[in-house]
């Protein structure tokens, strides 16, 4: 089970020998959960993924900073090959994203790595305009308000294995008191029956500016 982080940055260890226990030991449960299943700090940096985890997101090409295992915001925002497989992507995943960094960013305003992700976002013109919106009121109409909140939310994949093709997760959040103390939350994508759809062609490879559902500011 490999400790990850944002870019080549390794990730903040524990210095205690009792939380490092534990974070090996959580790992292995990690690894025995059949659905992709991830931990990550407040920067969405990965401390743990399983093996489902990485199948999910074996096809996704390389990227400096937003490689699924490295930094999960970064790779929802900004890989080009996202939308592969996450369904509905600006929808469903990207626009609750923006909406959960803008609150973490109000309570860690100083964190750089944060920062870092602001600044990105801001290149993106169509993606600035979202994220100073707040969510926009037409992707809060798409997709509900409850969709904004991770844990419970119900959202679309294309996994690579054709026995699930096209289906949903569900995304569950929890955090033990332990892994709380450290800093981390865990999240696991449950993943439902596959919905019959039809094949769906090969596509173009995706510019990194890829937000299409609001309007850029004038």
């Amino acid at each position: 089970m490999a400790f990850q982080a944002e870019g080549q940055r390794p990730a903040p260890r524990p210095t205690s020998p009792d939380a490092q226990a534990y974070l090996r030991d959580y790992g292995t449960l990690l690894e025995a959960v059949p659905f992709p299943s991830l931990v990550v700090d407040h920067r969405w940096d990965v401390v743990l993924a399983n093996s489902a985890f990485r199948t999910l997101f074996r096809a996704a090409g390389p990227h400096p900073t937003a490689m699924p295992d490295d930094n999960f915001l970064r790779f929802v925002l900004f890989h080009p090959d996202a939308s592969d497989v996450l369904g509905e992507h600006e929808s469903s995943w990207c626009l609750p994203m923006l909406a959960h960094f803008a609150a973490t960013l109000e309570r860690h305003g100083h964190d750089p790595g944060l920062q870092a992700v602001r600044r990105d976002i801001a290149q993106d013109p169509l993606m600035e305009a979202a994220y100073r919106q707040g969510l926009p009121h037409r992707g809060v109409r798409a997709v509900g308000a409850r969709a904004v909140e991770h844990d419970g939310a119900v959202r679309p994949l294309h996994h690579p294995d054709p026995r699930r093709g096209t289906t949903e997760c569900r995304v569950v959040v929890e955090t033990p008191p332990a892994l709380g103390e450290l800093g981390y939350t865990r999240l696991t994508l449950v993943l439902r029956e596959p919905r019959r759809a039809p094949h769906r062609p090969p596509r173009a490879r995706r510019s990194p500016s890829h937000l299409r559902v609001v309007p850029a500011a004038e």
